[in-house]
Parts: structure tokens; sequence; C-alpha cells
């Protein structure tokens, strides 16, 4: 028998006998020893000689679920939801509300997100819970007097849209969920009653203290006695668990009205700001039909607009199709090329051609079908790079970086991807006193100005400009890959702004292509192209030299970029059915099972 979720639970007694169902499916299934770390296959692939990750490094595995997260606090709480009988769904949510508690620079009740989901018996959907720009915003809202933008849209109050995560949570439980809303919000509540400050919730305040010292309350919250919080200091956030409790005792009602609206639109109008009582009572989450496409015979599900990521991603694969990478080499100057040749076409497309479909009508079954991509990627030449003033959109239309990633798997095969953001790290720099979290700064991701960069270099069309209620364009890629067989394979996604969709891309080519171990395609560096600027990154020693020489003579401006270049967070179903997982060693996220 293959479980699949049941309907949420409503009443004592139903929340009895789902309790007890759960129980009976799990004695049904024979539980077995999964396989140890250092007997799950990997490939022979050999890294740059100085790259800090290491090629033969061993995965988490588990046999009865798996949980992936950017914090060991978050994954801690994922793993005790599926322990107490709690679905992929449960721990989802509760993992959700955790991150807006220990990981705000990223993690967030005011800011919104996308989830992929795949159960048990092979439904997948996608729940969109992009922020809305609000009913008073205007095209030119973030252009001075001389049509020249202005940082507004990324800093202070004006850049926030209107949040969905609260709201996405509570239409993920009202049709997946299992456990009582009210058990999946209070561990959040508990860590915002107090944790232990670790390196990782340090460090990201320590990087960002200017810009958190210019609103007084955000100071206040996050800078305690003007300082950032001690190693091993307990961090508490009264406000917040305040408001979490609002929203455990009655759903989005706690958060979209009442107290925790009159906050919001309070903290507006200090600030200058257009949210409203009637755009909080207003916001709606929406269930999608995912992007779904082929690769080398393996079936790829990843998010619809909104987001690009499942149609720029399923553009470049059916490009990437017409050559046999594993021949190539693996990071060998040909497969590279390849690589880049096809990002540059469809971030061309993307950039040009995707947006809210709720307002702007979009080609997209051309866009994501194989006959597009082979006349898309017909002129690619494995001789020379073709500049990228000479690739302009090929279809015609109609009149993170502060993000993160989880992926979840639990016992009886349900899956569940999310990637949730406040854009930038700490997002609009404002907390809303009396509330205690941070509002996201998504409305830089629309086309503020048409043809000019975003902070994320990417030059968008008039297809995303901004328009009431229209959600911004997201490059989150939450994804989940089947087998030939139909079976769950993969679960991935990243945060990282424009760098997303080709990370996970990457992830997939590296255990598609050449049979990685699920830390072999995690740690492995990576590159990055997305048409303008038309440079192709690569990370730090990422790359050998020759490489580097090699791609230069065909044409290529390579750059050696600083930092990192994304923060997977990937489980793979090996074929006994062990659970194996890999948390991105880049920002120190944690992968725990049982």
């Amino acid at each position: 028998m293959t479980p699949s979720w049941t309907r949420p639970i409503r009443t004592t007694r139903a929340a009895l006998l789902g309790l007890i169902t759960l129980a009976f499916i799990a004695c049904e299934a024979p539980e077995r020893a999964p396989l140890a770390p250092d007997e799950v296959p990997r490939a022979a692939i050999d890294f740059p000689d100085d790259w800090r990750f290491p090629a033969d490094a061993l995965p988490v595995t588990a046999r009865n679920g798996m949980v992936s997260t950017t914090d060991a606090l978050a994954s801690e709480v994922g793993v005790q939801i599926l322990r107490d009988g709690g679905t992929a769904m449960d721990a989802a949510i509760a993992v959700s509300f955790a991150l807006a508690v220990v990981n705000p620079s990223a993690g967030n009740i005011g800011g919104g997100g996308f989830m992929v989901v795949r159960t048990a018996d092979g439904e997948t959907t996608a729940l969109d819970y992009r922020e809305k720009a609000p009913l008073a915003a205007t095209r030119d809202m973030y252009l001075d007097d001389e049509g020249e933008l202005t940082d507004r849209s990324v800093l202070g109050h004006l850049a926030a849209g209107v949040p969905g995560t609260v709201m996405g949570m509570w239409e993920a439980h009202q049709r997946y969920g299992s456990l009582p809303w009210e058990a999946l919000v209070e561990p959040a509540i508990d860590l915002a009653d107090g944790f232990e400050v670790a390196e990782r919730f340090a460090r990201s305040i320590r990087g960002s203290r200017t810009a958190l010292e210019l609103f007084d309350t955000t100071r206040e919250t996050f800078l305690p006695g003007g300082e950032v919080p001690e190693l091993g200091s307990t961090f508490r956030q009264p406000e917040l668990a305040a408001t979490l409790r609002r929203i455990r005792d009655t759903g989005p009602d706690g958060f979209y009205r009442g107290e925790t609206a009159d906050l919001i639109v309070a903290e507006m109008e200090r600030g200058n700001g257009i949210i409203t009582h009637e755009d909080l009572e207003r916001y709606t989450a929406e269930w999608r039909d995912p992007i779904t496409f082929t690769y080398r015979g393996y079936t790829v599900s990843s998010m619809p607009p909104s987001s690009s990521g499942g149609a720029t991603m399923a553009l470049m694969a059916h490009m990437v199709e017409g050559w046999d990478l594993a021949e190539l080499g693996w990071h060998s100057p040909e497969m590279i090329h390849v690589l880049a040749e096809s990002w540059r076409r469809a971030y061309s497309d993307r950039n040009q051609v995707l947006a809210d479909t709720d307002f702007v009508e979009v080609p997209l079954d051309r866009f994501v079908s194989a006959e597009y991509a082979a006349e898309r990627g017909a002129d690619i030449s494995m001789e020379r790079a073709t500049p990228s003033s000479e690739v302009g959109p090929g279809l015609e239309v109609g009149e993170g970086t502060q993000t993160t990633h989880y992926s979840i798997v639990d016992r009886y095969g349900n899956a569940v991807a999310v990637t949730t953001t406040i854009n930038s790290s700490f997002g609009s720099k404002v907390t809303v006193e009396g509330a205690g979290f941070l509002l996201n700064n998504e409305m830089d991701d629309f086309a503020a100005k048409p043809g000019f960069p975003n902070q994320f270099g990417l030059v968008q069309g008039e297809q995303n400009a901004i328009e009431p209620g229209k959600r911004m364009l997201s490059a989150m890629s939450p994804t989940i890959v089947t087998n030939p067989a139909d079976e769950l394979f993969f679960v991935s996604g990243t945060p990282g702004g424009s760098t997303i969709i080709t990370t996970v891309f990457q992830t997939i080519v590296n255990v598609v292509d050449f049979g990685m171990s699920v830390s072999q395609a995690v740690h492995a560096p990576r590159i990055h192209h997305q048409h303008l600027p038309d440079q192709l990154y690569y990370e730090n020693q990422g790359l050998h030299p020759s490489v580097v020489e090699a791609l230069e003579a065909l044409g290529h401006t390579v750059q050696q970029r600083g930092g990192t270049s994304g923060d997977v967070q990937a489980i793979m179903v090996l074929p006994d059915g062990t659970l194996a997982a890999q948390s991105d060693p880049r920002l120190g996220g944690t992968a725990l099972g049982y």
C-alpha cells in the first residue's frame, strides 16, 4: 500500500483517527536500515585541485524521512514533525515558520515563495505564494524626476510587496495537512521565545550590520544593546513570538487581519509605504500546474510563472539535450560552452517574455516545447561564443539575494520542495514595530525601469512592469525529479537570485548526465551565464586555468565571481529506497534524517 497525504484534521476525534491511520500505515511498511553513507555510489569525478569542497564527501542517509535546510534548528524541527507522525507537508509548514525565526535574513513571514509537491501516489502540483504589488503601486514609482532609478525599490517601506508566506502555508495545510495547524506553528514560537546563537546566525547579522542600523526597530531587534549577538547567547524575539501565537490561534486572520495587520499598516504609514488593510485582506495564494518536462528520460517538475524557473529550465534543458555532455566530459571547455550558449538564449527569452500570467499573455506552451528549443539552439556553434548583443528574444508576446530553500521527503514517498525569500539579505531592512518581523523588498524584482538592470543584473522587459496586484517575476526554482520508471528520484533547490535556475539545472546535470552522488552534485563548483551582462561567471577556484583559457579562446568573457553561488538543499532517493541528502557547505546548512 502506498499512502498519500490525508485531508486536514479538523476535530479532536478526527485528529485521533488521523494519527491512528498514520501509525497503521507506518506499521505496514517494514523498516530496513538505509545504506551507510560510505556505501552510497559516487562518480569518478575530479574537482579542481584548489576547490574547497571534496568530491568524496559522504551524504546523510536515512530510511524513514529526510529534511535538508539551511539551518540546523529548522532541520531539527522538520525531523521531529516527521517522527511525530507528520508527512513531508506537515514538516514543510513547520520548517517555514521555524526559518522565519532562526534565519531572519531570508526565512520569513514578511515575504513569499513557491512550493512544488509530489505525493506518494504521483500527484504533482505547485503553490504560488509570491508577494503582490500593493494596489497603490504605479509603473514608474521608483523613478526620480529625471526618470532615473532610485534605491526605493530595495531599501525602506516602499520596497515591500504584500507578503504571501502565511497564506501560502495555510493553503498548503488546507489541502495536504495531516497534523493540526497549531502543532506546526508551535515549534517556531518556542524558538522565538529563545534559541542559542550559532555562528551562521551571528555571521548573517554581522555581515549586514550597517544596513540593519538604518531603521530603529530593526537595530533594536537584531542588534540588542547595539551589538551582534554573541555565540552561545540566547536570542529572544518576544514580539515575533506574539505574532506567531496570533497566527497559531487564528490562521491567516492572525496576520492579514486584526492586530498584526494593524501593526503592518501603521508601519507603512510611519515610513511612507503603501500596503493597506485592503491589500492584506485581498491577498491570495494560488495552486498552479507545475512546469513539467523530460530530460534524458527523467521527468522534471518545477515552478510556473510567476516564477521563471521551470520554463527557463525547460528551454535550456531541451537545448542541452542535443549534446552528449558525458561524452564531452564534466566541466570540459566544450561542456561549459554548450551550457553557456544554451543559458544565454534561455535567459534572453526569460527576461523579455515571462511574467505573471494572471496579468499578461505568455506563450508558455511554445516556450517550454522541445520544438522551440531546437529552433532556438540551432545557431549554437561549437567553434565560437555568440555575443549576447547578437542574441535577442526568440518569441513574440502580446500586449536570492536573500532567499532560502529546503527539501523534505517522508517515509511514504511524499516530497516537498520550497524556496522562500524576502529578496535581499534582511529584505527592505524594515522590521514591523510591535510585530517583530522584517518586510521584503521584492518590488525590485519587477522591471522598475524596463530595459535597465535590477540588483541581480537582470535586464527585463515590459512584460514584468509594475501593475497593482501583480506578482513580480522570480527565478526561484523548487524542483522535483522522477526517474524513467516514474519513481521519486531527486529534490533540489537553492537561493541565489538570478543564479538559481542555472544552479538547480547543474545539480540535475550532475546526477543525470554524470551519475554523481547527491554530495558530489552539491559540492561541485558552479558556473553561470544570464545573457546580460555578457559574462560567464565561475566560483572562486572552480575552473582549471586551462579550461578558462580555452573558453576565452572561444570568445567567452570569463570572470571569477566573489562569494558563493547558491546554497543547495538536495535529497536523492537511491534504488533500495535509502534517502541520501546533502546540505550545501557553502553557507553551512544541515541535513537530518531518521
